[in-house]
């Protein structure tokens, strides 16, 4: 009896120290990886001269401050709004009449089939109505870190906010593709033009979890054919 009862005291053990272990988690990400990076000092850097005046490190006089090095910062102010909507409409009617009739059968072996009629009909339809729509908006900021500078100029940056509140955390990933001239001169961008944008708002803690589905539920509905 009780090397029966060990595996299976052994698996609820298991499956609630993963079930609180999945309380805290820190939900997967699809945005442009590393979201953040250091500038790599050594990359064209010269040898010290002994002047106080260092090339290396400095930018030229009259130049902008705006983003165009790997780890540079640019804000990006998200205006993201999507509307889509979508119906549908199907209507198919069949009909099927079939009519018939014996008469002066008098004369045939079987007499008594005299006035025989045979009625049928089929009558079928179908309606069918769908529509869908949905309704999006995500507004606020984020500032994010440039991770790769392309060929011809155009900046990849990635970047993350997290925010603890309470029992729980809000992760705020964004990830795209800048066009240095759409960079206004205090660092920031629209989200709308920023192309390949990957923009996330996932959380972890407890509100979280109460609002997903347990895992053995989620068994039996992808197993269950109905």
């Amino acid at each position: 009896m009780m090397k029966t009862l060990l595996p299976s005291c052994l698996f609820a053990v298991l499956a609630l120290l993963s079930g609180c272990a999945s309380i805290n988690t820190v939900p997967p990400t699809a945005v442009h990886q590393p979201m953040s990076v250091r500038p790599d000092s050594r990359a064209g850097a010269q040898p010290a001269n002994g002047a106080i005046y260092q090339t290396a490190l400095a930018r030229p006089l009259f130049e902008d401050r705006r983003a165009r090095h790997v780890g540079d910062i640019v804000t990006i102010n998200l205006v993201e709004r999507n509307t889509a909507t979508k119906s549908a409409n199907t209507s198919a009617t069949r009909n099927s009449e079939m009519t018939g009739g014996i008469t002066a059968t008098s004369r045939l072996p079987l007499g008594g089939l005299n006035g025989l009629s045979v009625e049928a009909g089929v009558d079928s339809g179908f309606n069918g109505t769908g529509s869908a729509g949905a309704n999006n908006a995500f507004n606020g900021t984020i500032t994010v870190t440039v991770i790769d500078v392309y060929p011809n100029g155009n900046l990849l940056v990635s970047g993350e906010k997290v925010l603890a509140i309470n029992q729980g955390s809000e992760f705020i990933r964004f990830s795209g593709v800048i066009d240095p001239n759409t960079v206004t001169t205090t660092n920031t961008v629209q989200s709308t033009q920023v192309a390949d944008a990957r923009i996330e708002y996932r959380g972890s803690g407890v509100i979280d979890q109460s609002n997903t589905m347990g895992w053995l539920q989620r068994f039996f509905l992808a197993v269950l054919p109905f």
